[in-house]
């Protein structure tokens, strides 16, 4: 039997996050969105590159969520983008209110699903989704470190003109401007980028990276990132299905790691079959405490304003 991803949200992330997981043919997939015929033409639309890029993937668009039934994956993109200018700090009331609606949906027909926040803010979005499915923290966690990580690992690699495969990165933290990139834990083949160098491009790049999803909404004028925040995203599916055992940064819900409490933070975490199965602690210096301190209390301001 094969298994049954639901994206909710056919616009850009959610349709190229459809597009990705239907190429690998990680599962079936069911796109759905609240707007009638859009789900069910990008749907059918990847159906139709099926002989020529040769997947057998199933691919859905619905508007009823009767169709997401025995997930195994549900990942939430729905929510309004950013606009130029707009922190995603803004986005938190009207956001909270999709996000809200769609798990209470979700949960009544996938209850043994895993759930992958994608929707901005998401670390206060990923607590929307925890405290409305009840779920336990390691079925719900949310795409943000990866996506980070990812920004960093290129910008590191367009500076020194070398493979992005050879390049390991860490970024901690919340998903938004105070965000925790790890220069100490970077490293190009096994070789620490502070050696290959100066302080002052490594801090031009960790600066560029925290500002990386603004600088992307700046030029496209309308709407944001997607081919990144997706494929960040179908990463995580990809590791639980095929329970990889991938070591990545994404947010996870913290019970006292990194002397943080009740609040998702971006860590690195190993994702399998369970969802989160392992928090992983990495030893900070001083400096780098204080700065994760700093992103998670700008966490904690947001999800001190839910009300559920």
């Amino acid at each position: 039997m094969k298994n049954k991803v639901t994206i909710v949200g056919g616009g850009n992330v959610g349709a190229t996050a459809a597009h990705w997981a239907a190429e690998k043919e990680l599962a079936d997939i069911v796109l759905i969105d609240i707007i009638e015929g859009m789900p069910q033409g990008k749907a059918l639309d990847l159906m139709e590159t099926r002989p020529v890029e040769d997947f057998d993937t199933k691919v859905v668009g619905t508007n009823d969520y009767k169709d997401t039934a025995n997930s195994d994956i549900v990942v939430i993109t729905a929510g309004l983008p950013r606009k130029p200018g707009m922190s995603r700090d803004e986005l938190l009331d009207v956001n909270k209110k999709i996000v809200q609606g769609v798990t209470e949906q979700v949960i009544k027909y996938s209850p043994n699903a895993i759930l992958i926040i994608v929707s901005n803010p998401l670390d206060a979005m990923c607590h929307v989704a925890k405290m409305v499915s009840k779920f336990p923290k390691h079925r719900v966690f949310g795409m943000a470190g990866i996506l980070d990580t990812a920004r960093f690992r290129c910008f590191v690699s367009m500076e020194l003109n070398v493979s992005v495969e050879d390049i390991q990165a860490m970024v901690l933290g919340g998903h938004g401007d105070d965000m925790v990139p790890l220069p100490r834990y970077t490293t190009v083949a096994g070789v620490p980028i502070t050696e290959l160098m100066s302080k002052e491009k490594i801090d031009a790049i960790v600066s560029r990276t925290r500002k990386a999803g603004g600088e992307i909404v700046a030029l496209l004028k309308t709407g944001s990132a997607y081919y990144s925040p997706s494929a960040a995203v179908v990463q995580m599916v990809e590791s639980v299905l095929k329970d990889k055992k991938r070591v990545v940064p994404c947010a996870a819900y913290l019970e006292g790691e990194y002397g943080i409490r009740d609040l998702y933070v971006g860590v690195p975490i190993k994702i399998g079959a369970m969802g989160v199965e392992q928090i992983i602690e990495l030893k900070l210096t001083d400096e780098e405490k204080a700065a994760l301190n700093k992103s998670a209390n700008a966490v904690r301001e947001l999800v001190q304003l839910i009300t559920i």
